[in-house]
């Protein structure tokens, strides 16, 4: 349920960091936490292949790069080749961007993304390749990744990625309560509830409402939640992923799921249920921005939050 670790970045594997690909009802999204100077400090540094690469085509544009190939890749080398503008990406910020692959041994283009379909943003860490590949980057700013192969299948890679927004985690998908008409929900004599979605527009923001108020501990950011949940699609109202129906609750982080999924958890007590709608983005992202199943679909779960172990206990 959570992206995966890299020391190399394929096109497969950098598609993990970039479409967060997972199974389960409540996707994964790491939370991280620190200051921009952890980013400068994690990024990787520059080298002479990185160096070696010359890049042509506006920002926001498929990228052109010109090398001699083949290039041998020891290690992976990070090179800005154009500094963007405005407030540098902080430890926990979401970063849209958009990539140009190479194979670092013929020189051809592998791939191009995120440029007409935008790519879900991705919460940036020191301790992620997508922290380390852009470090502290400024909207606007064009990175060359020089990336050594894994061994097997995948090849030494040549990355340029655009970054095209950077977006604080304070103003992330923040949580409002709802205003219109909200989801009816229903429950049966086992606590399961049925969820009804109005004939109305999905909310454009996460939307919460408490159900049932509990008076146990408060759940805090990081804190491992044990749940019962039910998720279904706006679009249709089918039930996607139920915990309930399996028989037993689930046991996660809160910065290990999708965010719209994390604002019915922080902040509220054991013992509550709450309802929230999210649009896709604070869920799966929008549509083609991965290969995920619930990708374009704006979701609604029913939480009801059974225990909760404080971070560091």
């Amino acid at each position: 349920m959570r992206i995966r670790s890299l020391t190399t970045v394929s096109l497969l594997a950098a598609a993990a960091v970039v479409l967060a690909g997972c199974s389960g009802g409540s996707a994964p999204e790491e939370s991280p936490t620190g200051t921009p100077g952890d980013l400068c400090a994690a990024a990787a540094p520059s080298g002479a292949v990185s160096d070696s690469v010359t890049v042509e085509g506006e920002i926001g544009a498929p990228a052109t790069a010109t090398f001699s190939a083949p290039l041998e890749v020891v290690e992976l080398e990070r090179t800005v080749v154009t500094e963007g503008s405005g407030d540098a990406a902080a430890a926990g910020d979401y970063v849209a961007y958009a990539l140009t692959a190479f194979d670092a041994t013929s020189g051809q283009e592998l791939a191009a993304a995120g440029y007409d379909a935008p790519l879900q943003p991705q919460q940036i860490s020191p301790d992620n390749p997508l922290g380390q590949v852009l470090g502290c980057a400024t909207p606007g700013s064009r990175v060359v990744a020089a990336l050594p192969g894994d061994g097997g299948q995948n090849g030494a890679q040549v990355y340029v990625f655009d970054v095209l927004e950077v977006t604080p985690e304070s103003q992330w998908c923040v949580a409002e309560e709802f205003s219109g008409n909200a989801p009816t929900v229903t429950f049966d004599e086992t606590g399961a509830p049925a969820i009804g979605i109005p004939a109305t527009e999905p909310p454009a923001e996460v939307q919460v409402q408490v159900l049932t108020e509990g008076d146990g501990e408060t759940v805090q950011a990081g804190d491992a939640v044990e749940a019962h949940y039910t998720g279904v699609k706006w679009s249709d109202g089918s039930t996607f992923d139920s915990s309930w129906e399996r028989g037993e609750p689930e046991t996660f982080t809160t910065d290990g799921v999708v965010t719209g999924f994390q604002r019915a958890l922080e902040e509220y007590t054991v013992g509550s249920v709450v309802l929230v709608a999210m649009p896709a983005r604070c869920g799966y992202g929008e549509k083609a921005s991965s290969q995920h199943q619930l990708a374009g679909e704006d979701l609604v779960f029913v939480v009801e939050i059974l225990a909760t172990e404080h971070a560091g206990q």
